[in-house]
């Protein structure tokens, strides 16, 4: 990027540009620095660098030229000041909660959360005296009810997986803020290409990078985005102390992952509507939950907080967990796994796989139905997606 700050770029430009400070070899593709060490020119320097008296790299554990490409182009596209990238997003998750917490806080949370993350709050930060309370993700008043003494963050997802449920960022980041408490967005889904939290008034916005912003399934990552004392310093520390560190080459394919990463969200969200409408025309089908539907609960946040609607629906069936699995064990092209984020369109059941380690109780509360099936539509001919969903609904007809 030409170093004037007068100039300002559309968020299609950050992502292909930011960051990139040509080295003297003068390659135009951002380069793989496979280093896990760097030299120094005298003890002097060294010791500069280390105590963090000089800028400059020191170790790949935390500091790496072209993750340092990843970051910087990461905050740039969700209006951030810093950013953190790490090796995935549980990993991403679990540095803001040791960076920011200290035994005896408590996190109020949406019960709308992945299931991996809704493991981590009640089994593993328990044993450190890291409580929460989890709430219906679009009740507002059990949002501010739920808030304690001790409440130190506020934790969601939206849109929520897999029920696709929306919040209003800017209402939920009021509530926070009038109790001395953080926001937290996980912006997994959106991406900072439909939705920014930070200019909404998050604090923290969090990413698997595994998913959209690769976009093509080939690398696990995570990162952080916020501010320069929360997230460049104190989240930072945990990094470069505990290591959940993001190698180069995945950096690497990210940053090619967030060149396109406008088009894409784009194609999957129309692709995605298209699918919705579609399956609310099928007779088997219950319901379906994609916000571009007028039938969606928050519909009308897409447009104004979100951009569009995404890449992500999910539909339910009648005759539960045995029905569910006839439908996907029938398609033939789509993809079973639980990843999402990939041009190519994959499909799951949530109850057994994405949320299976939550109990019967859990997977109730947070409206995981067992006829439930979700899809992370992709790019393929629309035409094909149908037709491979057709026949596992024509099975259950």
């Amino acid at each position: 990027m030409p170093n004037d700050s007068s100039l300002t770029y559309a968020p299609a430009t950050l992502a292909i540009r930011t960051g990139h400070n040509r080295s003297p070899e003068g390659e135009h593709s951002e380069p793989i620095f496979a280093s896990s060490s760097y030299v120094f020119k005298n003890a002097a320097e060294a010791a500069a660098r280390f105590s963090g008296e000089q800028p400059g790299n020191v170790y790949s554990r935390f500091t790496n030229p072209t993750v340092q490409i990843f970051e910087q182009r990461l905050a740039a596209l969700e209006g951030g000041e810093a950013c953190i990238a790490t090796a995935s997003g549980m990993s991403a998750i679990l540095a803001v909660c040791l960076g920011l917490l200290q035994h005896g806080a408590h996190i109020v949370a949406s019960q709308a959360i992945f299931g991996t993350t809704n493991i981590l709050f009640n089994k593993y930060l328990t044993r450190f005296g890291i409580t929460n309370t989890q709430v219906n993700l679009s009740d507002y008043t059990a949002w501010e009810a739920a808030i304690k003494p001790e409440t130190r963050l506020l934790f969601l997802e939206t849109p929520s997986n897999p029920l696709t449920e929306m919040v209003d960022i800017k209402r939920i980041a009021t509530i926070a803020h009038a109790h001395n408490c953080l926001l937290v967005v996980d912006n997994c889904f959106c991406t900072p290409a439909l939705q920014r939290p930070l200019t909404l008034g998050a604090d923290l916005v969090v990413h698997s990078a595994t998913k959209y912003l690769d976009g093509q399934g080939r690398c696990m990552g995570g990162a952080v985005v916020g501010d320069k004392r929360r997230v460049g310093e104190e989240i930072y520390g945990v990094l470069r102390t505990t290591g959940p560190t993001m190698s180069p080459f995945n950096a690497w394919v990210f940053l090619k992952g967030l060149e396109t990463l406008n088009i894409r969200m784009q194609a999957h969200s129309s692709q995605a509507l298209t699918l919705a409408h579609w399956l609310e025309q099928q007779s088997v089908v219950q319901q379906v939950f994609y916000p571009g539907l007028e039938s969606h609960p928050q519909h009308y946040l897409v447009g104004t907080q979100q951009q569009d609607g995404g890449g992500i629906l999910s539909f339910k069936v009648k005759g539960g967990q045995g029905t569910a699995w006839t439908v996907i064990d029938a398609t033939k092209m789509l993809s079973i796994t639980a990843n999402l984020g990939d041009v190519k369109t994959t499909i799951t059941h949530p109850a057994t796989t994405t949320h299976g380690r939550l109990t019967p109780q859990e997977r109730a509360v947070a409206g995981i139905d067992e006829g439930l099936i979700r899809i992370a539509v992709g790019l393929e001919a629309i035409q094909d997606i149908q037709r491979d969903l057709e026949y596992g609904l024509k099975q259950i007809s």
